[in-house]
């Protein structure tokens, strides 16, 4: 059993998953602070110096932080954005590197279906 999970560790795709993790565990901070930092400025710059992470609105005694949950969706669609332009970069490397296939060589074109009610045609005037 320990030797069949140290081959499912040692596969390739467990490892590649394994880095990711730990590279988006890292990355994380880079876009906190990138949104943070940067974006939010800017946005709030265009609609009026809004600060995000303030807005929020109670109900009771419920608070509903509707800045943090716009600051969450930013992060997404910017670790998004960067990983769609990672996985797009790798796959033109890989069309590249890949040989490319010939293209196999056409079968012959057979008779075509008037060829060959034609020559059913004339096999049977031989016949008659």
């Amino acid at each position: 059993m320990l030797k069949e999970f140290g081959d499912f560790i040692a596969r390739g795709n467990v490892m590649d998953l394994a880095v990711g993790i730990i590279i988006g565990a890292a990355f994380t901070a880079i876009v906190t602070s990138l949104v943070d930092d940067l974006v939010n400025p800017l946005i709030g710059l265009v609609i009026g110096g809004v600060d995000f992470s303030g807005v929020s609105f109670g109900l009771g005694e419920a608070q509903f932080m509707i800045g943090n949950f716009i600051n969450a969706v930013i992060k997404f669609l910017i670790v998004a954005f960067v990983v769609f332009m990672l996985v797009r970069s790798i796959n033109k490397l890989r069309a590249r590197m890949t040989p490319k296939e010939e293209a196999a060589p056409e079968a012959p074109a057979g008779p075509s279906q008037e060829e060959l009610l034609a020559e059913i045609r004339d096999l049977l005037k031989t016949r008659a």
